[in-house]
């Protein structure tokens, strides 16, 4: 229709419409919390296009009725998707651990300020935990949780390659102050950036409200800008340690633009990285080769062709770069546990077909081994082919029935057959490997 055939009501809606339609994609991407600036920002901007609606004449006209409540259902839908984005569990969940983060670093991160490098294990092992955490916080595909747990992790991630950093590499004095007038200056810079370096660890994770970005970038440019007026000329060694003074400095600078960093270059969707692509290109391929072998009647020269291949995905998946991103290594982690299941599984069938074929006389222990395992093999079959959650009812029948051979293992009596122990610790273990892999397959998590 020619707009200028419209009703000024009309025109005016749509007018509203397009102004709430240039900022979803911010709403449907906002990876704040409820108290972030940018989140009272996008509040505001819809409530007051809500306004905006209602304020609109309908003049009892039906097709401007409709066409005002569509307007303002659309605005609602943001708001609470906005409201959503902002209060979300996993949003929180990963909200409690950043907290945690920062209080591990006011507590363990002292030595830093005073331009000392003594970092304790326990510091390290506890943000490596944090690490692993929010590595498993699941996402659900949903953008903006995606975003959030990048964001945290690259936080704490640099903090974590900061200190690693600082503790195996720390440049060395090549000469004595007496050396060259040059060289005090130099050491007076390299305490600024130690110094420098406990700033930026507290910027990066929020506990230091007197210092800005800005304001650091400035000083550290500052530090580069005093080294680069030094006279070193015809001094190699002292040319070679202003240098490495330098670029520490400029790592340091690195860390700065990481957030901005993250957000113009997408890198928290995962989806479209290129070790990612090539995990899924493994995973698409080792799912064709379960889906032969779970045939209902696949034959046993099946077997070693396939383990050979699963082996070489195995050796694929070793060579994917990990790119120093959690996510990812958790990617591969799932993975390799995907492929090294299904040759479990094709090594299980290879057995109990051989067994057929060479029957002989048992101990009975043995024998009852054996009868679970054969239960085993076709109980692991059902869990590769399980696509669901843990309320599902088949994972609670699945998991039911890994636990009643569990407890039928725990009641054969070796009667003091070692070769019997050994094998019923083998069947407990591949049990338990199943239970796991039931569980890994039914947690939701996503890259």
């Amino acid at each position: 229709m020619d707009m200028g055939n419209q009703h000024p009501s009309i025109i005016r809606l749509q007018e509203i419409q397009k102004e709430v339609k240039s900022i979803e994609q911010q709403v449907i991407g906002f990876s704040g919390l409820s108290d972030d600036k940018n989140y009272k920002k996008l509040e505001r901007i819809l409530t007051k296009q809500l306004f905006e609606i209602d304020s609109v004449d309908t003049e009892g006209k039906g097709d401007i009725q409709q066409a005002r409540k569509r307007a303002a259902q659309e605005t609602e839908r943001l708001l609470k998707e906005l409201e959503q984005n902002a209060n979300h569990p996993h949003r929180i969940e990963i909200q409690n651990i950043f907290k945690e983060a920062q209080a591990l670093v006011k507590e363990k991160i002292v030595p830093f300020y005073s331009g000392g490098n003594c970092v304790t294990d326990e510091f390290e092992e506890g943000l490596q935990d944090i690490i692993l955490r929010l590595t498993h916080v699941k996402t659900g595909g949903k953008i903006s949780l995606r975003k959030a747990r990048y964001h945290t992790l690259t936080k704490i991630c640099a903090v974590q390659e900061i200190i690693e950093d600082c503790m195996k590499k720390q440049p060395s004095l090549p000469l004595s102050e007496d050396a060259h007038p040059s060289v005090a200056k130099i050491n007076s810079v390299m305490c600024e950036v130690n110094k420098a370096r406990g700033t930026l660890i507290a910027l990066l994770m929020g506990v230091d409200s007197t210092e800005t970005c800005r304001h650091l970038s400035c000083v550290l440019s500052g530090l580069i800008a005093d080294l680069d007026a030094l006279d070193v000329c015809g001094h190699t060694e002292i040319r070679n340690y202003r240098r490495e003074v330098v670029e520490d400095i400029n790592k340091l600078l690195k860390y700065l633009d990481l957030e901005e960093e993250a957000d113009t270059t997408y890198a928290f969707d995962l989806g479209q990285n290129h070790s990612i692509l090539k995990i899924e290109k493994v995973l698409q391929r080792m799912r064709e080769i379960k889906n032969e072998l779970l045939q209902p009647q696949s034959p046993p020269e099946l077997y070693l062709s396939s383990k050979t291949e699963l082996q070489g995905l195995i050796g694929q998946l070793d060579e994917v770069s990990l790119e120093k991103n959690p996510c990812i290594r958790e990617a591969r982690r799932r993975a390799v546990i995907e492929v090294q299941t299904l040759i479990t599984y094709v090594d299980l069938k290879e057995a109990l077909e051989k067994r057929k074929l060479f029957a002989c006389e048992e101990h009975p222990s043995h024998k009852a081994v054996w009868n679970v395992l054969g239960n085993l093999s076709e109980i692991q079959g059902e869990v590769l082919s399980f696509d669901g959650n843990r309320s599902d009812k088949n994972y609670i029948r699945l998991e039911e029935l890994l636990t009643k051979q569990l407890l039928a293992l725990d009641a054969v009596d070796p009667q003091g057959e070692e070769k019997c122990k050994a094998a019923r610790k083998q069947a407990v273990k591949l049990a338990q490997n199943i239970l796991g892999y039931l569980d890994l397959k039914s947690d939701e998590w996503e890259y």
